[in-house]
């Protein structure tokens, strides 16, 4: 989980993730709106439609799921999610076979897990992990003691992320053995991770709450270089370009929180800023396998007493043209492609009702 995340779960906490100034043109019905709360069910099933088919559910039995991740052969996804009944009220990292729906845990059950990847030969996943801090279990009952609280006296807690020091990027087969830390000196909170194209690299998040910065390391740990240098802000979620010369990411430059994409060259060169509405919140940018589109999340933050609804949308960096893709009542999130990029996972509680999980979809790129 990311620092964005704070802004999500103020609509999704319960289920525990041409328009001017906006950077480009949004097609399609409401485009110029963040609020999804009276459109009836067959018209928004129907807008998304032209994008989105098949739509369905693959994660099921957990307490709440999300931030998936495709295989190299797109037979499997990594994800987080909340098991039931395990004492541990935190995310842990899943690998599950998408044909038979079987899910196994790959993380080791303790303490707070996110952004699980896996490596392109197929052969390794990434996580970040607090499961050697030594009051782990701690905070773990203490959190179930504070949701019990907050459950008897009827509060909807905010979330806010703490960006956790002892969180450190890990190694591990497919299904979760031989398991080693990638980042064991790291003293602060280092996360965030995702594999280059070809494997050699991975590009990170690391640092202390208010001061996050973009790293790339080798992918055994070694060779460590800062990649983005703009204090006092959080930079975040970076995914490398398909053909491993660019990093998309997340950034809250001008005010905290208020995210905005950016894309910047791997030898820290060339950073771009993709978006500029102060009044919205963007973020998960993912990208497509032109490398000219990308696919991410946003929603209008303007009224700060309406709750923001968060939609997919999919925008042509080179002219910042966007479009809508998702209309549902719930929050729609953390989009990715599969490896042949025919089908979109991303995480949602579809009805705005239900708990997050990972929906799946065949992708219809809107047309130019």
């Amino acid at each position: 989980m990311t620092a964005v995340r704070r802004w999500w779960v103020l609509a999704v906490a319960a289920g525990c993730i041409g328009q001017a100034g906006l950077g480009g043109h949004l097609q399609g019905p409401s485009a110029g709106t963040g609020h999804n709360t009276s459109r009836p069910e067959e018209d928004w099933q129907r807008a998304e439609a032209r994008y989105l088919h098949n739509i369905r559910q693959v994660t099921f039995d957990f307490v709440r799921a999300g931030e998936g991740y495709f295989s190299p052969d797109g037979s499997k996804i990594i994800f987080q999610a909340e098991e039931k009944g395990t004492g541990n009220p935190f995310y842990q990292i899943f690998v599950q076979d998408l044909s038979s729906g079987r899910a196994i845990r790959v993380s080791p059950g303790i303490g707070k897990t996110t952004c699980g990847f896996f490596r392109p030969d197929g052969k390794k996943i990434i996580f970040a992990s607090t499961h050697e801090d030594p009051d782990a279990r701690k905070h773990q009952v203490a959190e179930i003691q504070r949701r019990i609280e907050e459950q008897n006296k009827g509060i909807r807690r905010r979330y806010s992320w703490d960006f956790d020091p002892y969180m450190k990027i890990y190694e591990a087969n497919p299904d979760g053995t031989q398991l080693r830390c990638l980042t064991p000196n790291a003293k602060v909170y280092t996360a965030e991770g995702s594999y280059s194209p070809d494997g050699r690299w991975i590009v990170y998040a690391a640092g202390t709450a208010g001061n996050i910065q973009l790293y790339i390391m080798n992918a055994d740990g070694s060779g460590v270089r800062q990649l983005t240098n703009v204090p006092n802000c959080y930079n975040g979620g970076p995914f490398f370009s398909p053909d491993g010369k660019r990093v998309i990411f997340r950034a809250d430059r001008q005010e905290k929180d208020r995210l905005q994409l950016f894309v910047i060259n791997v030898d820290g060169t060339g950073e771009k800023q993709l978006t500029n509405n102060d009044k919205w919140v963007f973020w998960a940018p993912y990208w497509y396998k032109d490398g000219r589109h990308i696919i991410f999340t946003a929603a209008d933050h303007a009224n700060e007493f309406v709750r923001p609804n968060y939609d997919l949308y999919w925008m042509n960096i080179e002219t910042g043209k966007m479009t809508r893709l998702t209309y549902a009542p719930g929050q729609d999130v953390l989009p990715v492609f599969s490896p042949d990029y025919r089908k979109v996972m991303w995480t949602s509680n579809r009805d705005g009702r239900s708990s997050t999980q990972l929906y799946l979809a065949d992708f219809v790129p809107p047309s130019e």
